[in-house]
């Protein structure tokens, strides 16, 4: 039987951490990978049930993944946020594909994830799935600050029996996020010298909030679809208009991501 580590990246997660390690304590190591910036004791928790814990600084999940993988010397990974889980339907799948000398060299696996306390169904969000474990010398993630995705070196499959993913739980939670994805997608933009035309900023958000909505039947989930629609098309006109700044701040010239974004945003 192959040997299984699951990789998690750390960060203030205290609260949210044990649910993500109790459901994986099966697997044969658990390797996380704390924030250097963690302060609210999520570290402390990581050693409640692993000796696999090492604290590292943070720039994106990326280059902290990428860093991480090659001191894994298991057969498979499996790769978890602080705030996601595996269900025990997706732990039996998986300990059979180690028990299988014919498994793919890597799996999507369905995710399903809360959004301020509710399961959501639709808007898009039913047809999320993430290439989570996969042959670890085969595995790479891509040079990215955002949704970076990992490559792998062989066939793929799927899975269908789900991981959770609790997500926001207030707006606070959401904004944080949001202000830090909407600034790295648009320093990504910058640096392939894309620059934010007029339909970026009217025509694409307006579009998002369609497919979200109503192509994707986020009506069905609610108000939590409308708002979660609404957030949706706010997080893409910020990016393209993060991304105008960064080439028209000042005097109009362009600017490093660093410089013209500042320290409050970077």
């Amino acid at each position: 039987m192959s040997t299984l580590s699951v990789l998690i990246l750390v960060p203030n997660a205290g609260d949210r951490l044990p649910r993500c390690l109790k459901s994986i304590t099966w697997a044969d190591d658990i390797f996380c990978v704390v924030d250097t910036r963690c302060d609210d004791g999520s570290d402390a928790v990581a050693r409640q049930y692993t000796d696999h814990v090492i604290a590292h600084e943070y720039v994106n999940a990326a280059d902290q993944r990428n860093w991480a993988l090659p001191q894994i010397e298991s057969d498979w990974t499996l790769v978890l946020d602080a705030d996601e889980w595996v269900s025990h339907e997706l732990r039996a799948r998986i300990e059979a594909i180690l028990k299988d000398p014919d498994a793919r060299d890597g799996y999507n696996i369905k995710r399903y994830s809360y959004f301020i306390g509710k399961l959501i169904r639709y808007c898009g969000w039913q047809r999320d799935y993430n290439v989570r474990l996969f042959r670890t010398a085969r595995g790479s993630y891509l040079k990215k600050r955002v949704h970076s995705k990992v490559v792998v070196d062989g066939t793929m499959g799927t899975l269908h029996e789900p991981m959770y993913h609790d997500t926001y739980r207030n707006f606070e939670e959401y904004f944080k996020t949001f202000n830090r994805f909407t600034t790295w997608g648009s320093e990504d933009l910058f640096e392939k010298g894309q620059r934010a035309r007029w339909s970026d900023l009217t025509l694409r958000p307006v579009a998002k909030f369609i497919k979200m909505y109503v192509l994707r039947q986020g009506f069905r989930d609610g108000l939590h679809g409308a708002v979660l629609s609404g957030l949706g098309a706010f997080s893409v006109f910020m990016k393209y208009a993060r991304l105008w700044y960064l080439w028209h701040v000042a005097d109009g010239k362009p600017r490093t991501p660093g410089e013209a974004l500042g320290d409050e945003d970077a």
